[in-house]
């Protein structure tokens, strides 16, 4: 299957709502991404047009995301966009949607503290899949798999140490 990915840069408009469906757990936000553009006449940056876009997100992620995103925060959104069509007292309605594969803080606006989250076998095994249509994703048998080959899963210390002496000051922005 083809999807057209993208990643939106943006504020999120609402707070996330958690909802459990026939097909799993999904969460739902809306963002908006305003473009800045600089007027050479003003000398000024400013505001363009923004662009809305809701997103859903499945399973685990859906329950990192309510538990970790707000209204108003800075996030970054990686998914695959598509047109949400429905039928209106209107007439025929859309809207793009993404269904996020990730969603991140923007830490170009802020800090983030980031704690694993601790997978058990039932969790595991509950609303872990995004219904039928999505792309195939691993099964928890071969995610377990990948998750346990990684170096750093259950270490409470940093993989180097770092010597303060070592780390050189941040460039100023110019």
């Amino acid at each position: 299957m083809n999807a057209t990915e993208i990643t939106v840069i943006g504020n999120v408009v609402n707070s996330p709502a958690r909802n459990r469906t026939q097909n799993g757990s999904v969460t739902n936000f809306r963002v908006a991404a305003t473009e800045r553009r600089f007027d050479s006449v003003k000398q000024e940056w400013g505001d363009g047009s923004t662009f809305f876009v809701d997103v859903e997100c499945w399973g685990d992620l859906g329950g990192n995301v309510s538990h970790s995103i707000s209204k108003g925060d800075p996030v970054v959104v990686v998914g695959a966009i598509r047109t949400h069509e429905w039928e209106s007292d209107q007439g025929r309605r859309s809207r793009p949607q993404i269904r996020a594969e990730a969603v991140a803080p923007n830490l170009a606006r802020g800090v983030a503290d980031f704690r694993r989250t601790q997978r058990t076998a039932q969790s595991e095994s509950q609303d872990t899949q995004a219904p039928a249509d999505t792309a195939a994703t691993p099964s928890s048998d071969e995610m377990e798999d990948l998750v346990a080959g990684r170096d750093y899963e259950g270490a409470d210390a940093a993989l180097d140490d770092m010597d303060p002496a070592d780390l050189s000051a941040e460039p100023a922005h110019v």
